[in-house]
């Protein structure tokens, strides 16, 4: 039904438009208690398929990938469609809308999609207001925290930005990217070079440190690096070290690419990050270069391309612990997360 009918009728409106008209119809159906219905069809409640992973238990390997639910609007209702996780943002400190409209482009013909958002949110005390919601215990939904940096915010001062993000949603997220990567900030990127990336994670890790003996935990939260497609293997090389310098917790590969190779749709000349099918190959090989050459000493999550169960078993064979979903949402629809899961599942 998805694909024949919902997804042809959203895909001839515009994509930002449809983004946000979308998250007011699924609100809605769930005010009308559509939430347990979504529960049912969607979700699968299994011991195998739980997750331990950086001291964190994960009802599934399936979560739902940053920049989806950028302010935190929609994270229980997105749970029910069967997600083990949900991440939050990008966030910045103060509220930034983000690049010039239109920067949302659908390229049907590669299933893909190109965006030039830049980081467009409204600032993380929004975003934390609304994850005090959460509740503790049963019914918690598991939320990662994907932090950057505002735009105006020089790269010389950009550990402020991530301090102030990590320090405001330490107390409601349950682990912390690093966004280093995204190609909609300026400059943004020259942060993933290995002296300054090594100091800001370094800077995080040591707030973590406070932060824990502060609430009198024995453990820190888990921060891990989100990384672009677009490094060398020297550049891979250096991001393995940079984990075993600074102890982090593990590694998200990948963010979108600037890369444009066999491409089809007349819009591959926008600029922007791209995601979808044509990253599905590439995000494989970063994960399986940085499990191999780092002989598994950290947790992968595996994001980048993932439109069936076989792409997501694909980045699991080759190193991931966890899978994300986000431009493969789109085009297949919340039966992915169930097919994905089965296919888990069958293997155990």
């Amino acid at each position: 039904m998805y694909k024949t009918i919902i997804r042809p009728l959203f895909f001839s409106f515009d994509p930002e438009k449809i983004h946000h008209f979308t998250f007011s119809m699924v609100r809605s159906f769930h005010k009308i208690g559509f939430g347990s219905i979504f529960r049912s069809i969607y979700k699968i409640e299994d011991p195998k398929l739980e997750r331990e992973l950086f001291g964190l238990k994960f009802p599934n390997p399936v979560g739902l990938a940053a920049g989806f639910d950028k302010d935190a609007k929609l994270y229980k209702e997105l749970s029910n469609f069967g997600f083990g996780f949900i991440e939050i943002g990008t966030v910045t400190p103060k509220p930034q809308a983000g690049n010039e409209k239109p920067r949302l482009f659908r390229l049907k013909e590669d299933s893909a999609v190109i965006n030039r958002m830049g980081f467009n949110n409204g600032g993380v005390e929004e975003a934390v207001e609304r994850l005090k919601e959460n509740p503790k215990g049963i019914g918690r939904v598991l939320i990662g925290g994907n932090i950057g940096k505002n735009k105006v915010t020089p790269n010389e001062e950009a550990v402020n930005d991530y301090i102030i993000c990590f320090d405001a949603l330490y107390d409601y997220v349950d682990y912390f990217v690093v966004n280093v990567s995204s190609p909609n900030t300026p400059n943004l990127r020259e942060l993933q070079e290995k002296r300054p990336l090594t100091g800001l994670l370094q800077t995080l890790q040591d707030r973590n440190k406070a932060m824990s003996a502060r609430n009198e935990s024995k453990t820190c939260k888990p921060i891990l690096l989100k990384i672009a497609p677009d490094l060398t293997n020297d550049q891979l090389l250096d991001i393995i070290d940079i984990v075993s310098e600074t102890k982090i917790a593990g590694v998200i590969a990948t963010n979108t690419t600037i890369s444009r190779d066999e491409l089809t749709s007349e819009k591959q000349k926008e600029m922007g990050g791209l995601s979808g099918k044509p990253l599905t190959n590439r995000a494989t090989e970063v994960i399986r270069f940085l499990s191999e050459k780092s002989n598994k000493s950290f947790p992968i999550i595996g994001v980048g391309g993932i439109h069936s169960e076989e792409d997501a078993l694909e980045k699991l064979d080759a190193g991931a612990s966890l899978v994300q979903l986000y431009t493969g949402f789109i085009y297949e629809g919340p039966g992915l997360i169930k097919r994905i899961n089965k296919a888990i599942l069958k293997r155990t």
